[in-house]
């Protein structure tokens, strides 16, 4: 029987794995191990009880206020152990975090052959995300198995020497779990309800990302400019729990009554809200793939996208973190009907909701028949 390990540990992780694991647990020529480094902790959790999803490890590497470096450090050697202990056949590890290269990394240590699922992403810029990039970059020098979303990531892959008979186009496994959740009863709080059914325009914020924490202010001063010009809006916004984006938050748009800052949601809720609002502003790589799924346009808050389909397919508009072209560019999607019907009425470029079983299925396919490299 094949032993394939899953290693992964942050919120966004959970939500694009959850449909692999689920697929590798129910396959019966297959042994799944799940390590879950809880480089996210709560958020986490929340989305595996949500997914019925138990760790086999639990190795727990959250720490208030560690360093990258400090992180680094602490999962070499606790992935390491458990590869030691499990040997498996192979180590799957997810996207662009620290615990995915790590997780590669200590694979590669021991010549476990990795499989990278969302691979081929890029922005060429090592430090834009930071250090999303890089990591990803890494692992795909180390990973031999390579599931690209999207044609794009695969021409990424090969200008990189990547051999194409160990690359499978799959489409992105957010979508799988995006359209599991979405087909489920909604069970946002009274509070969320009662604001989604005000009959205005409902504009969702997310922002967090490192390199955006020296912009917030510009990105806060348009919002509340979108919302003074414009009776008819409303923003919700879920803070993340960096007390600097917290606090400049409070400063800058707490006291505006139609700006909503609420606490992080679940991924479930979360879904739920993304599907009755009416545009979408953030700086999150995942939104740029799930929203398109639910026919939202997405003003992406950075210089710099890893999803370029999005932007080609016109889903996605790149609008940086300059105060007046996000007010712009706002103020069109509300008020030019042919301008949201461009964005909103697109098939989404990133999938279809069926990526978690071609993973399965290509794996049973290839591990052992000489595309990977043997232990």
């Amino acid at each position: 029987m094949m032993k394939i390990m899953s290693v992964f540990g942050t919120r966004p992780e959970g939500i694009k794995m959850a449909p692999v694991v689920q697929a590798l647990e129910q396959d019966p020529d297959i042994e799944s191990i799940f390590v879950n480094t809880a480089q996210h902790r709560d958020m986490l959790d929340q989305v595996l009880h949500l997914f019925d999803i138990t760790s086999d490890y639990d190795l727990n590497l959250m720490k208030e206020g560690q360093s990258l470096e400090d992180l680094t450090n602490r999962l070499i050697d606790k992935v390491s152990k458990v590869i030691e202990k499990e040997e498996p056949d192979l180590v799957l590890v997810h996207g662009d975090t620290t615990t995915t290269f790590v997780g590669a990394y200590a694979a590669y240590l021991q010549k476990v052959p990795v499989g990278h699922v969302e691979a081929g992403l890029r922005t060429h810029n090592i430090y834009s995300p930071f250090p999303e990039e890089i990591n990803r970059q890494l692992v795909s020098k180390i990973a031999t198995y390579h599931f690209a979303p999207t044609n794009r990531n695969k021409e990424n892959l090969l200008r990189e020497n990547v051999s194409g008979d160990n690359i499978q186009v799959v489409g992105n496994t957010v979508i799988d779990a995006l359209l599991e959740i979405s087909r489920r009863t909604s069970n946002l709080p009274n509070e969320l309800e009662n604001i989604l059914a005000t009959g205005k325009k409902t504009i969702l914020l997310t922002m967090h990302r490192r390199e955006n924490l020296e912009a917030l202010q510009s990105v806060y001063r348009a919002i509340h400019r979108i919302v003074a010009a414009n009776d008819d809006v409303q923003v919700i916004f879920p803070i993340h729990k960096n007390p600097v984006i917290r606090e400049m938050a409070l400063d800058e748009i707490g006291g505006n009554t139609d700006i909503y800052l609420i606490e992080p949601l679940e991924y479930e809720q979360f879904i739920h809200v993304m599907k009755n609002v009416y545009l979408i502003i953030t700086d999150s790589g995942g939104i740029q793939e799930e929203a398109p799924g639910l026919g939202i346009p997405v003003l992406v808050a950075r210089d710099t996208t890893e999803r370029p389909e999005g932007v080609e397919a016109g889903t996605l508009r790149l609008v940086g973190t300059s105060e007046d072209i996000i007010v712009l560019e706002t103020q069109r999607l509300l008020s030019n009907e042919d301008s949201y019907k461009m964005m909103s009425e697109v098939q989404n470029p990133f999938g279809q909701g069926d990526s978690a079983n071609k993973i399965v299925a290509y794996i049973k396919r290839n591990v052992g028949q000489g595309l990977l490299v043997s232990k």
